[in-house]
């Protein structure tokens, strides 16, 4: 049986990025590669609504470009606020401290999302803050957090706002420079629809004027002239480059709009189903990239979905054993129908009381009434 990807990254990969991936290798000193890198920084400014050449590919995973944010746009001893809500949003805190930046907590309960006002309070309290660093979907507890109001507070203080869009690029339409994003952070294993290894930092001007020179390997002062000229500053990942060409194309095929709208679609419905079959949904305002629910024996009833072909995400921390995390991320409504088919039957195969089909026809009423089918 094979298995399918239903975990928030790895995702599964489309057929058309399949055989992408499977052709022999280029080597990136070449005017074929060339030729293929500029058409992949064309389709990356239509993703995100953007003319600008500020941004960077990095032969990393999401937690790389992290890392270059920190380093190239922010000196030692620099107080940033870092909004912790989770897994991640602890990635940003120790980063931060790390790299010896003067970090801010705004410490969040798991499952809970920032409040911009609080947000405003805090950097009021912290006027020398230099930046605010969070995520827009925090993977951990899919959670989301308001990133427009959030980059409105300080596009207004005169702050960077430093979005991990690591779970949330390639879902939602973001438009960073309308929304007033500084520094945007992408990774190629969750909805941009490729294996992991390839990681994105589109950044403002602002932000550009704003840029240090204290990274090496990270340094996108290196990397920026390089890849505007179709090349890079070290060996990049070419086989992710080559097929992040179709993945984007796919979706700007689609249309980030219908992107959006199907990701939310998928997750109302999905969360409906978990609901129906007497269980609750974790946060308090769910992303649409994934859906993190909570029952008892949670690592049993995941494993077993295993057995039955189906690979979710269990628990991080202290969430270990009591949430599954259903990924939505590159899902079509069919595969979510799937998804929560066998779910129902996990839980049955594990004495839960619930009533096979129920899941089912409240995620298939969800996507009637939104229109999808």
């Amino acid at each position: 049986m094979q298995e399918r990807l239903f975990t928030p990254g790895p995702v599964e990969i489309p057929h058309r990025v399949r055989e992408v991936l499977a052709r022999p290798i280029v080597h990136h000193r070449t005017e074929e590669f060339k030729k293929a890198f500029l058409e992949v920084r064309e389709l990356f400014k239509r993703l995100v609504d953007s003319t600008s050449e500020n941004f960077v590919f990095f032969a990393s995973s999401g937690t790389g470009a992290m890392e270059s944010a920190i380093l190239n746009f922010f000196e030692e001893g620099d107080k940033v606020l870092v909004i912790n809500g989770g897994k991640f949003g602890e990635r940003w805190l120790k980063l931060a401290q790390h790299w010896r930046l003067n970090p801010v907590e705004y410490k969040l309960e798991w499952g809970k999302s920032a409040d911009p006002q609080r947000v405003e309070e805090l950097l009021g309290q912290n006027p020398d803050c230099k930046g605010v660093l969070y995520q827009i979907s925090e993977t951990s507890t899919g959670a989301y957090h308001p990133y427009k109001e959030i980059s409105k507070v300080c596009h207004e203080r005169g702050i960077l706002s430093v979005a991990d869009a690591i779970t949330a690029m390639g879902v939602y339409h973001i438009r960073p420079e309308e929304e007033y994003i500084d520094v945007l952070i992408g990774g190629s294993q969750k909805a941009l629809l490729l294996p992991p290894g390839l990681s994105v930092l589109w950044f403002s001007q602002r932000a550009k004027e704003s840029l240090k020179d204290r990274a090496f390997y990270f340094s996108i002062k290196k990397e920026l002239s390089k890849q505007m000229e179709g090349q890079t500053a070290w060996t990049p990942a070419i086989s992710l480059i080559l097929a992040l060409k179709e993945s984007l194309s796919m979706l700007l095929e689609e249309g980030m709009d219908k992107v959006e709208r199907r990701h939310t679609s998928v997750a109302l419905a999905t969360r409906r189903a978990v609901e129906s079959l007497g269980f609750k949904v974790f946060p308090e305002k769910p992303s649409v990239s994934l859906t993190v629910f909570e029952l008892p024996d949670a690592e049993k009833v995941r494993r077993d979905l295993i057995r039955l072909g189906i690979r979710t995400a269990g628990g991080q921390d202290h969430l270990k054993g009591r949430v599954i995390r259903i990924s939505h991320m590159g899902v079509s409504p069919m595969d979510g129908l799937l998804a929560v088919g066998m779910l129902e039957v996990a839980l049955k195969r594990n004495a839960f009381d619930v009533e096979l089909g129920s899941g089912v026809r409240a995620y298939s009423q969800s996507l009637i009434e939104s229109k999808v089918w």
